[in-house]
């Protein structure tokens, strides 16, 4: 399936670790047998083992499989406990403490299933999944004030052209700090839950077993589930990203670029992040579309720092610039306990109309400008792979 280069697992095939063997000073004959007891491991996959088990262990259809149902029983687990203990409800308020502790109940039952996965993976800890890497922490706030800077370039032209007003602040004093901390907390959890997910363990997975006819399939699923459910919302979003990515993907498939599983990853990773927004209130395509675009750039960054951290704090500063510092709409929903007030104006294709800054045309140019930033800030570098801490690779 055009896998990525992973590294070694724990008992894994010795095929796997022959090409990297020194040869001894009767290397040929060491080399002979390591082939032929590599050649042996191969044979022990075939059949019935084989639709299961690969080179890299359990594959990666399998693993994401057992993945979501098992995040789906502990997610589900844990919001009865917090309901239970009136942390969460039906509230219709936008508040901090409800989002605080949803969000906190999706990440405690995301890293819990993570480690099991892990463990049936025979991985050593849920980090390997895109979270180790050089200089994570300087990545995480380097990609918090990507995040705030990006929407206040958003908000800012919004202002200019006359698609957003500012009103009268609704917080002062010591509120101001008070929520501005509370939304922080809660953010951070947003980042931390749709980027684990999504640039964590989806992004880590796919990148090793998935080609071009796995993604393409996975792809038009997802657009035949839309077609059949008349009420999501922006759902041209979605099918303009599987058809923007069609052909790129096809032809690296055809020219059997080295590591193309990871696009075909990304591919699919930013459809099923635009393809989840679809069912907010107040979204159009050009929100859903630009959630995936985004979800794209999250992916380069994956590629280029070594890591989500970057992407874990750019996204997390996003939504709290846009939902605490001003205010915004944020598909369909304003918060309860935000600093300044604003309100879209003007032709809903430029302000953003009942979706926020995020359903507004300018939000691509925003996109497209953090990707240009992070290639000119890191896609020079040497970057390193992001499923091996100690490796590097070219791009």
């Amino acid at each position: 399936m055009d896998p990525e280069f992973q590294p070694p697992l724990r008992g894994a095939p010795a095929a796997e670790t022959a090409a990297e063997a020194p040869l001894s000073t009767d290397g040929q004959e060491m080399r002979s047998a390591e082939i032929a007891e590599a050649g042996q491991d191969e044979r022990e996959y075939r059949g019935l083992r084989w639709a299961f088990i690969g080179s890299q262990g359990l594959r990666a259809g399998w693993s994401a499989l057992f993945f979501f149902l098992l995040l789906g029983i502990s997610g589900f687990a844990l919001e009865l406990v917090f309901s239970k203990l009136h942390l969460v409800g039906k509230q219709e308020s936008f508040t901090a403490p409800a989002t605080f502790f949803s969000e906190l109940a999706i990440v405690l039952a995301l890293v819990a299933t993570a480690a099991l996965v892990a463990l049936l993976e025979g991985r050593s800890s849920v980090l390997v999944y895109n979270l180790t890497g050089p200089r994570r922490l300087f990545h995480f706030l380097s990609g918090l004030v990507a995040g705030f800077a990006a929407l206040s370039a958003l908000v800012g032209a919004l202002a200019w052209g006359g698609w957003m007003h500012f009103g009268h602040a609704a917080l002062s004093g010591a509120q101001i700090f008070k929520f501005g901390a509370l939304w922080a907390a809660a953010f951070l959890l947003v980042g931390c839950c749709e980027e684990g997910v999504f640039r964590c363990y989806l992004l880590f997975t796919f990148a090793r077993g998935i080609n071009f006819w796995w993604a393409l399939a996975i792809n038009a699923l997802v657009c035949g589930e839309l077609l059949l459910d008349t009420k999501g919302n922006g759902a041209w979003g979605v099918y303009a990203v599987a058809l923007l990515g069609l052909a790129p993907c096809l032809i690296l498939h055809i020219r059997k670029t080295p590591r193309s599983g990871f696009w075909q990853a990304a591919w699919v990773t930013s459809m099923l992040f635009g393809f989840i927004h679809t069912g907010n209130n107040g979204e159009d395509w050009i929100g859903i579309f630009a959630a995936a675009l985004i979800g794209f750039v999250f992916c380069v960054s994956v590629r280029v720092t070594g890591s989500a951290w970057w992407a874990i704090g750019c996204h997390a500063a996003w939504d709290w610039s846009e939902t605490y510092f001003y205010g915004a709409i944020d598909s369909g929903n304003v918060a309860t306990g935000h600093y300044q007030t604003t309100t879209p104006a003007g032709n809903v294709l430029w302000s953003g109309g009942a979706d926020g800054p995020e359903g507004s045309l300018l939000v691509l140019g925003v996109a497209l400008l953090l990707l240009m930033a992070l290639l000119v800030l890191y896609g020079r570098k040497k970057p390193v792979q992001q499923t091996v801490a100690a490796a590097s690779v070219v791009l």
